[in-house]
């Protein structure tokens, strides 16, 4: 893994860390294509019994660097890249055999909220909170919330956030389905990692089969959507709006 993916053991538990805290562990090519990489190779350890994901610093991952979305609308193979990255990211953690717990520490947005929302098991932090503004700045989230959160809340609040990209608190992720657990913002990785050591604790092939039972419905809504929605996301990097957004960003970046 590069430098922006930490993976450490603790016995049968692989601790993945998002590791750019000077940028929010926003995402860069380098973190985006290591997450691609990541959970089949996570997968094949035959060691490991359990994951837990989280956030170096501050944040879990403020979502898409905006120097990089800026590559990514002049580059097209960059781009193409990017979409086969962003379709492993997203079939690798459905199909993964081990558990993911994910520990919340900070915002969670964009491609940040994805993993969230890929993931088993949520502790979040109670300053916490998760956002998926893709359609605020132009564009389509393939591998966001219009994927996966009609499965894990109502179709009318997916809608409601995936459109808006309003803010999404700790308390209300919860009361709503998109956590399991809210904790004190200093608890809550030892918290996910409480978890994922009853987790790696339970009859193995058994914990792995049930997972795989359950994922089978989320990899079904996957596949059924994951094409147009990539589709939708390289079209999406040519929006007007887009551009309108990042050369905001880079004006005030001038400042």
């Amino acid at each position: 893994m590069p430098p922006e993916i930490e993976v450490t053991a603790d016995g049968p538990i692989r601790v993945v860390t998002l590791n750019r805290p000077e940028s929010l562990n926003a995402t860069n090519h380098v973190l985006h294509e290591g997450l691609g990489a990541l959970f089949p190779r996570l997968d094949a350890d035959d060691d490991a019994r359990a994951v837990v994901l989280t956030g170096a610093g501050r944040a879990f991952s403020a979502g898409g660097d905006f120097a990089y979305l800026d590559e990514l609308t002049k580059d097209d193979a960059l781009r193409r890249q990017t979409l086969v990255d962003a379709r492993r990211i997203v079939t690798g953690m459905v199909q993964c055999r081990l558990p993911v717990v994910a520990a919340v520490n900070g915002p969670a947005v964009g491609l940040g909220c994805s993993l969230v929302a890929l993931s088993d098991i949520v502790f979040i932090a109670e300053s916490a909170h998760l956002a998926d503004p893709h359609v605020m700045v132009g564009l389509v989230a393939a591998d966001g919330g219009p994927v996966t959160w009609p499965l894990l809340t109502s179709l009318q609040l997916a809608k409601e956030y995936a459109l808006t990209g309003d803010r999404i608190s700790a308390r209300r992720a919860a009361e709503i389905g998109l956590a399991n657990h809210v904790c004190a913002d200093g608890e809550v990785l030892e918290s996910a990692m409480a978890c994922a050591r009853r987790l790696a604790a339970l009859p193995r092939r058994t914990m792995e089969d049930t997972k795989r039972v359950l994922n089978l419905h989320l990899e079904r809504a996957v596949l059924g959507t994951l094409d147009f929605a990539i589709a939708a996301e390289d079209r999406s990097f040519l929006s007007p709006e887009l551009r309108a957004t990042l050369d905001k960003q880079k004006a005030k970046r001038k400042k």
